[in-house]
């Protein structure tokens, strides 16, 4: 996806979301959750692929994010279902950090 199609939304400051922490993001009507894995930040799809529930409330270690109802895992990094009951990958979004504030990219088109 190249940036020309992706607008970028400021939605925290660096300083707020400490490593192997998550954080409840929205942008329209998209619920998204940040990540911070060893000072990189990620950004997916927040709710899980397999029933309806906020990855927010789940359990993050290193680059992994186990969610809090029925102990599904995904790749933070590429959105990847690696453990089931879930089988859809999570949906990921291009995330920039300017000056201190952490910027998730959503496609204009």
């Amino acid at each position: 996806m190249c940036d020309s199609a992706v607008e970028y939304h400021p939605v925290a400051k660096t300083d707020e979301l400490d490593e192997e922490e998550v954080m409840e993001v929205r942008i329209g009507d998209k619920d998204l959750a940040l990540y911070n894995v060893e000072g990189e930040f990620y950004a997916t799809d927040g709710i899980c692929t397999h029933e309806y529930i906020n990855l927010c409330d789940g359990y993050v270690e290193g680059h992994i994010i186990e969610c809090p109802l029925h102990s599904a895992c995904f790749d933070i990094k590429t959105g990847k279902a690696i453990k089931a009951p879930a089988t859809v990958d999570l949906k990921t979004y291009p995330v920039k950090v300017e000056d201190g504030t952490v910027y998730i990219g959503i496609a204009t088109a």
